[in-house]
């Protein structure tokens, strides 16, 4: 479990979120309730994460920054997976070779 202090949406999230028709409460209860279902741990300036969780029956993602020294969070992006290249429980991609 993430402990975010404080939340930033980047203005790449906010672009994302506007056009995939996704609400910033979503976005929170993806972060506050959903599983973390890979780390980047070398991901510059900030180690970040991408989480999953079904909102309304509708899956999607959050990937999220954390500045480990205050606990700020920065929403990268956010987006539905697409059942195309992510497995049916969305927590993988497909090997698509």
């Amino acid at each position: 479990m993430l402990n975010c202090k404080s939340l930033l949406y980047s203005d790449h999230a906010v672009k994302a979120m506007v056009s995939r028709f996704i609400r910033s409460y979503e976005v929170e209860d993806v972060i506050n309730n959903g599983e973390i279902i890979k780390h980047y741990n070398t991901d510059k300036p900030y180690p970040s994460y991408l989480l999953l969780k079904f909102v309304n029956s509708r899956p999607l993602h959050v990937v999220l920054a954390q500045n480990p020294e205050c606990n700020e969070c920065i929403i990268v992006t956010c987006y539905q997976p697409d059942p195309k290249i992510w497995t049916k429980d969305f927590k993988s991609k497909i090997d698509l070779l």
